[in-house]
């Protein structure tokens, strides 16, 4: 066969695969964080290790004075010991058990003291035949870099779960990442 006639076929061959390539969906990039994201993403894992623990202490210390939860409703908690208060049956673990983790953290250009945060979050009704046993919602925060350093929540507030699957919890449990990426 002489090289003409094979020209179409190798140029074939080397143009449909790089194609197909081209029209394939890419995979999201994984984010990179600054020194800030990451300390808000260790500060947000320690939050929710606070309600996995039990420790309303712990748990308050992650509060800034002043926030407001549930700030996208009509009457939201205010000020870190109503919202200590408010959050003592989730705190306890004994009714529901509530997990749930960063996916995004952001902090605000220029400003520095300010960051947001997002990702999923896992409830567990923990009573005898509970169905559905587990919801899945997300959370948003936002958080300030107090004077002494540390970054608190400000404000806090989340979707509404919806029923799980089991495959959607093994996602869920799959998904949580302790080590952010920095920039």
């Amino acid at each position: 066969m002489s090289a003409i006639r094979l020209l179409p076929a190798v140029l074939l061959a080397l143009v449909v695969p790089t194609a197909l390539a081209h029209d394939a969906p890419a995979a999201p990039p994984t984010p990179r964080f600054s020194a800030d994201e990451c300390a808000v993403w260790a500060r947000e894992l320690s939050f929710a290790r606070s309600v996995a623990d039990r420790d309303a202490a712990a748990f308050a210390a992650h509060v800034h004075a002043d926030a407001a939860f549930g700030s996208g409703r009509p009457v939201p908690m205010r000020g870190r010991e109503a919202i200590t208060r408010g959050w003592a049956t989730i705190i306890a673990g004994e009714k529901v058990r509530l997990r749930w983790y960063p996916t995004r953290v952001t902090v605000a250009p220029g400003v520095g003291d300010v960051a947001w945060s997002s990702g999923p979050s896992l409830f567990e009704d923990l009573a005898p035949g509970a169905n559905p046993r587990y919801s899945i919602g997300a959370f948003h925060s936002v958080w300030h870099k107090d004077a002494d350093g540390t970054w608190r929540v400000l404000f806090d507030d989340g979707v509404e779960g919806k029923p799980a699957t089991q495959a959607q919890v093994d996602a869920f449990l799959a998904g949580r990442r302790e080590a952010c990426t920095p920039a």
